[in-house]
């Protein structure tokens, strides 16, 4: 049963920042990886067609496919676990979510839609959630 991942975009200030940085590591090393300090003990249903489900700034605003997940080591030269991403960034639903720290686990029945129909980019995407859980969209 594939199961997804969701992590905050520290830095990212929009869904257009996070792409530009992207595609600047992209075009510097070759692929998407984001590494985190543990290995996903689910790491089998991950790789099971999973995601990692990124929040900006409260808002669960787009995902991307996890295609491998890598032993690297950090800086610090402790080993971690590498999640190589699809360089396909799919904007969601926005979907608010409550802070935390480091990933947690994401049920398929609890991820937001893939965002089919485009909104009105110029509200912000907090607004939308909000908006969407109203009911009013």
């Amino acid at each position: 049963m594939t199961v997804h991942l969701k992590k905050l975009s520290v830095g990212s200030q929009s869904l257009e920042t996070l792409r530009a940085w992207q595609a600047l590591r992209l075009s510097e090393t070759g692929r998407l990886m984001h590494v985190t300090r543990n290995r996903p003990r689910l790491a089998e249903e991950i790789l099971d067609g999973g995601s990692i489900y990124w929040i900006i700034k409260g808002v669960m605003s787009a995902r991307q496919n996890i295609i491998d997940l890598a032993e690297v080591q950090r800086a610090d030269g402790q080993v971690a676990c590498g999640l190589v991403l699809s360089p396909d960034l799919v904007a969601t639903v926005p979907t608010k979510m409550r802070i935390f720290q480091g990933w947690r686990y994401l049920e398929t029945e609890d991820a937001p839609a893939d965002l089919t129909a485009p909104f009105d980019e110029s509200m912000p995407p907090a607004l939308v959630a909000e908006l969407r859980e109203l009911g009013v969209l």
